[in-house]
């Protein structure tokens, strides 16, 4: 990369942290919904006292998983794509269809992070039933996942302005 697109370099760095940092989120989330189900099994067959708590930090950690390792999946383009249509044509349209998509997945990662956003403080206020915690708490993985939607839609658009893409290929 030239010395004038420096910063740029710095930027997809960063932006590859945030995805391992993510990656290990909802790795760890993983665990332990896979833990706390393991414990409501036994609560419930062993103890005969079912944990009323497990579903929702269920649900807690099931979002959590869902957005964080969607906007992993935009990072690593691997999010669900027709790729019929783009290696069916030509050298140029298909530039134009990987612009667009981005752009199109860039729009939806705002509108998650505007809408999330407005949802996490409404809900704010009211607490979940039997964990005690903010209900905001279930729509603040929607917002923080649109943020990391758009910002890594924003970097892969920079990646194809200075010909970095490995997603353009011959």
């Amino acid at each position: 990369m030239s010395r004038e697109f420096r910063p740029l370099t710095y930027y997809f760095a960063l932006l590859n942290g945030i995805a391992n940092i993510c990656r290990v989120i909802t790795g760890v989330s993983l665990v332990v919904l896979t833990g706390i189900f393991g414990w409501l099994v036994y609560g419930r067959y062993v103890l005969n006292s079912t944990p009323t708590w497990v579903e929702q930090v269920a649900l807690l950690l099931i979002m959590v998983i869902a957005f964080l390792g969607a906007a992993v999946g935009v990072h690593d383009n691997t999010h669900l794509s027709v790729e019929l249509l783009r290696n069916s044509v030509s050298k140029r349209i298909k530039f134009g269809l990987i612009v667009l998509s981005h752009i199109i997945l860039g729009v939806f990662g705002y509108y998650m992070l505007a809408y999330g956003t407005q949802l996490t403080i409404f809900k704010w206020g009211s607490m979940i039933p039997l964990i005690h915690v903010p209900e905001g708490l279930r729509s603040l993985p929607l917002a923080i996942g649109g943020a990391l939607i758009l910002l890594f839609s924003i970097g892969h658009l920079l990646r194809l302005a200075v010909g970095q893409s490995s997603q353009f290929t011959e």
